[in-house]
């Protein structure tokens, strides 16, 4: 492993807490489910993302910890409990993700925005967060959670175009762009991430980044991906610190609102202090 990816393990009484009230809550997060390397810093800053819909995912993304297979039924009360968790975790932006859910009809999205509806009363002076799956490209359901007005509407697209067949099977480069593009024009502040580490060229990295601009992504973030499993794609190289400084460059260059490109940086690491400034002030 390069010396760049050694992260020092955390420890304390913040992660506890953030662990009892997610358990107490019967709350899952991303943190755990994906395996993130950022875990540790992140309970004990005393933050969370919370993982809804289930902790079983409908697709099987070859780069991803999340078990497939058949998901059980939407908690009722979830929303609430989520509520309730940021609330007594303080949190100041809360971010909310969830695993892809293709036997609903609408993917999950009428959850997605009662759980937003459900924070904004709960901490009105909070900012929120979705990242959310493609819906399978249902405009309907893109349109249900813009309404709910999150501040950030949050979908990534991991990897660039050519590999999606081979790591990323069930979803859709095209379905990704456009379901950012439906959040764009209905209003969104628009966020996307990918991995660098799984094959693709700087050339392809180049073009995912103007496709997403093009789509109307305001924010976007960059990380190294790592394998979480056994039986996950294989790490195909490590880029150095040197190469995202030069992808964080380009980002910049082609005009997005806001950049994070490190080795541990992921989607909803630290996704508060990536609020464009526009979204910043909407909620003061």
């Amino acid at each position: 492993m390069p010396r760049w990816l050694r992260k020092p393990l955390e420890c304390g009484p913040g992660i506890r807490r953030v662990e009892r009230i997610l358990a107490r809550e019967g709350l899952g997060t991303v943190c755990d489910g994906a395996g993130c390397p950022n875990r540790g810093e992140c309970f004990s800053r005393g933050t969370a993302t919370f993982m809804i819909m289930g902790a079983v995912c409908t697709r099987g993304c070859l780069f991803c910890a999340v078990p497939g297979g058949v998901p059980e039924p939407l908690r009722g009360d979830e929303p609430s409990a989520v509520a309730r968790a940021a609330l007594e975790m303080g949190l100041s932006h809360v971010v909310v993700t969830s695993v892809t859910r293709d036997d609903l009809p609408d993917g999950g999205a009428g959850h997605f925005a009662r759980t937003v509806g459900e924070i904004r009363r709960s901490l009105p002076g909070a900012t929120v967060e979705v990242l959310v799956p493609d819906f399978n490209g249902n405009e309907r359901a893109v349109a249900t959670v813009v309404e709910a007005a999150p501040d950030v509407f949050n979908h990534n697209v991991e990897t660039v175009r050519r590999l999606y067949p081979s790591v990323r099977p069930g979803a859709e480069y095209a379905r990704s762009l456009e379901v950012l593009a439906l959040a764009a024009d209905g209003g969104a502040t628009t966020k996307s991430g990918f991995m660098v580490g799984l094959g693709e060229t700087t050339g392809e990295v180049g073009e995912l980044l103007a496709d997403l601009r093009s789509a109307g992504c305001d924010v976007v973030t960059a990380g190294q991906y790592l394998k979480p499993t056994g039986s996950s794609a294989p790490v195909e190289r490590f880029l150095e610190p040197a190469g995202f400084e030069r992808i964080e460059a380009e980002a910049r260059a082609l005009g997005f609102r806001a950049v994070a490109a490190a080795p541990f940086v992921r989607s909803s690491y630290r996704a508060g202090e990536l609020l464009p400034r526009p979204a910043r002030r909407a909620r003061e």
